[in-house]
């Protein structure tokens, strides 16, 4: 029997993690049961039919992996041109949508919580 400490660290692997649907395609959302850690990650497929949707406590950050050359993200009224590479900030209260086909990463602080998805196209 070893005396060696457990490991603090996890590890998710996003192959092995079932997608779910969302407002903006297919979701493997990772570390939703580390109840240390104050947030949840997302491996997200954004489709051409991503809904626009808002948080009213949830702050969500998109890193941009993949993205074609005509990938936008509305922001309220505002159309963003994206790329590789690029992250952007979605603090609580901002409608948004995912314009074009795009794989993202999504860090989303708190941990998700499906019941903080708003429409304003649904009564």
């Amino acid at each position: 029997m070893s005396n060696r400490p457990q490991p603090t660290f996890q590890i998710v692997d996003f192959a092995e993690i079932p997608g779910v649907p969302c407002p903006c395609g297919i979701a493997r959302r990772g570390f939703g049961e580390v109840s240390d850690y104050p947030a949840t990650l997302h491996l997200t497929e954004i489709s051409t039919e991503a809904r626009t949707h808002y948080h009213k406590r949830l702050t969500e950050t998109y890193y941009i992996l993949e993205c074609g050359d005509d990938a936008a993200l509305q922001l309220d009224e505002q159309v963003v041109p994206l790329k590789p590479g690029m992250a952007i900030l979605i603090p609580p209260g901002v409608r948004h949508r995912a314009i074009g086909k795009m794989r993202i990463l999504n860090f989303v602080i708190p941990k998700f919580d499906p019941a903080d998805e708003w429409f304003d196209d649904v009564s």
